[in-house]
């Protein structure tokens, strides 16, 4: 008869790990489907990248795309807005970064940051509070005090590059990635 010791492990310690181990594997394979439906659909992939005519937008106005499925603001700026927004002092700003995507993070929330040429400014359309969609301030509507843009919901107003200026919005409004194709052409994405 053979004496065992408490350290050395058993034939059912065997049975219980085997079984774990299945279970483990089988509840992966089972919860698979449910993960794998989270991936972005072909619809939301076919809209990945659009290509925009901005070359019809007058100065001092907005045009609104969608890109997936949200709306991509390509604003004309005057040479007013251009210049007031180049004196603003970044140390001012709650949201001191740049937000661009073709930039570092710690990138500057300076004008020329988020404008990639100073007369046009594209923006993804999407309150960084909760979502919501800024209207466009315009010299026979203005909205705010920044003439940018003002999400009426809890008020946070966004001046003509886009940046949070006052109200509770965390962020600068997000630059997304794009490059002109032509000089009245962009490709966002």
């Amino acid at each position: 008869m053979s004496a065992t010791t408490a350290d050395e492990p058993t034939r059912r310690d065997f049975i219980y790990i085997a079984t774990g181990a299945v279970a483990a594997v089988g509840a992966g394979l089972a919860a698979w489907p449910f993960i794998d439906q989270m991936n972005p659909s072909a619809s939301v992939l076919a809209l990945a990248s659009i290509e925009a005519d901005i070359g019809a937008i007058a100065p001092g106005q907005q045009v609104v795309f969608k890109y997936r499925g949200h709306p991509l603001f390509v604003r004309r700026r005057t040479p007013k807005e251009i210049a007031d927004a180049k004196a603003v002092n970044v140390a001012d700003l709650p949201d001191p970064y740049a937000r661009n995507s073709a930039l570092p993070d710690d990138a500057p929330a300076t004008d020329a940051n988020r404008a990639a040429h100073a007369e046009y400014v594209v923006l993804l359309g999407v309150c960084t509070h909760l979502g919501c969609t800024p209207t466009v301030s315009t010299p026979q509507v203005p909205q705010g005090e920044f003439g940018g843009w003002l999400c009426h919901c809890h008020g946070s107003q966004y001046d003509t590059a886009g940046r949070i200026r006052k109200g509770p919005a965390p962020q600068n409004l997000l630059v997304p990635p794009y490059s002109y194709v032509s000089p009245t052409r962009i490709k966002v994405g």
